[in-house]
């Protein structure tokens, strides 16, 4: 089956936050911007997904969504099939989204005050949501070996406040593309057993692994933690269903459940939109092919950008990516200042990106690019970087 992922769509005027947001959130004010911010794709979503809504709206009534059974026996299939995880139905409990699922979670599982472990760099969205929700970011800074990034446990115990009670693991990580290897899983889920820790497993990247690695979910690395592990998935990254407004908490222990869902529903955050519950199902049931296509698609461009990269910027490089669609890309071997680095991406680039320091502690000198647009915005946007950095060369 062929896919068509080099004819670019138009998606201005059509209340994509890409595009609305861009001069506000990145800089970028000219008309012929290039928006690689935000962590949407700029592809249609699958056949099988358009076809359901498309029923959905010749059918005419836009109700409550009720009778979830068919998404948990979708959700259940198909993280057999492609992470190898028997998840039972009764485990899952829908949200409107990932970031919602994880201010549940810790207004469930702390303390106003209290602290919450990320491991920085790390998607901008969690100390957000974390500060939101009057608790406090306590950041572990990864460390960068061998061209990918991993954490300090140790250094971890030995500066844990008293008060922290959850950690936030992004898995795969965003921004760096980092797979975690299942001994390393098992080794951060040992540490929350020891110290009485939740640990929140965010696993939307899941399925954006390149070949070469292999995702394991946190629940199958380290199952003894089942009393204190959530996961957090979603069809939005894998399959372009950002705006369907849905997601999937997967818990075992039914105390932990228990817990969450009370959270959950006290703030009217355990229900899915009709339209998102559609197409999250259909996707799952019969977008494998699709996602197939689209990984070989996207390592093209991770290669692709990453040796422009290098040949048009001297000095900066992006950090291998064994997952995601982000190039977490590193300017510091250029000799430039942060500033001048955003000043030649915004003003004489005109690309749209995410500065590294909305990313943390370890983001400094760094900016995220988002891959996942046709092969000729990805020449276009290399060809600025080029005309950007050229007293470089």
């Amino acid at each position: 089956m062929a896919f068509d992922f080099d004819h670019p769509i138009d998606r201005r005027g059509t209340h994509a936050n890409k595009y609305e947001a861009m001069a506000a959130r990145t800089g970028v004010t000219a008309p012929d911007g290039i928006p690689m911010w935000v962590a949407d794709m700029e592809f249609a979503a699958p056949e099988p997904v358009r076809e359901r809504l498309a029923e959905a709206v010749r059918h005419g009534v836009f109700g409550y969504y009720g009778g979830d059974e068919s998404w948990r026996a979708a959700v259940c299939g198909w993280m057999a099939r492609r992470h190898g995880w028997a998840v039972e139905p009764d485990w899952l409990t829908v949200s409107p989204g990932v970031c919602a699922a994880l201010s549940m979670v810790v207004q469930a599982f702390s303390a106003p005050g209290a602290g919450v472990v990320v491991f920085a760099p790390v998607y901008h969205a969690f100390g957000a949501l974390i500060r939101a929700n009057g608790r406090r970011v306590v950041e572990s800074p990864l460390r960068q070996v061998q061209g990918r990034y991993e954490m300090d446990l140790e250094a971890l115990g030995a500066n844990l406040p008293a008060d922290a009670r959850i950690v936030f693991l992004c898995s795969p990580h965003n921004p760096g593309g980092t797979v975690w290897t299942a001994a390393e899983l098992r080794a951060v889920a040992a540490f929350c057993a020891e110290r009485d820790l939740i640990l929140v497993s965010d696993e939307v990247w899941h399925d954006l692994v390149f070949e070469g690695a292999r995702h394991v979910p946190t629940a199958v690395a380290a199952p003894d933690v089942a009393d204190r592990l959530i996961t957090c998935a979603a069809p939005s990254k894998t399959f372009n269903l950002a705006g369907g407004s849905v997601a999937e908490v997967i818990i075992a222990d039914a105390a932990l459940r228990r817990r969450y869902r009370a959270a959950a529903d006290a703030g009217h955050a355990m229900s899915g939109n009709l339209f998102g519950m559609l197409a999250a199902e259909a996707a799952y049931d019969g977008g494998a092919p699709w996602l197939d296509a689209l990984l070989a698609y996207l390592a093209v461009n991770r290669d692709v950008f990453a040796a422009g990269v290098a040949e048009r910027a001297p000095g900066a490089r992006v950090m291998p990516m064994a997952s995601t669609y982000l190039a977490w890309t590193d300017f510091a071997g250029t000799g430039l200042d942060a500033a001048d680095v955003m000043r030649r991406l915004q003003e004489a680039a005109r690309i749209g990106v995410n500065s590294g320091p909305s990313f943390g502690t370890g983001g400094q000198g760094w900016a995220r690019f988002n891959l996942a647009c046709s092969r000729s915005v990805i020449d276009t946007a290399l060809d600025r970087l080029g005309e950007a950095f050229s007293d470089l060369r």
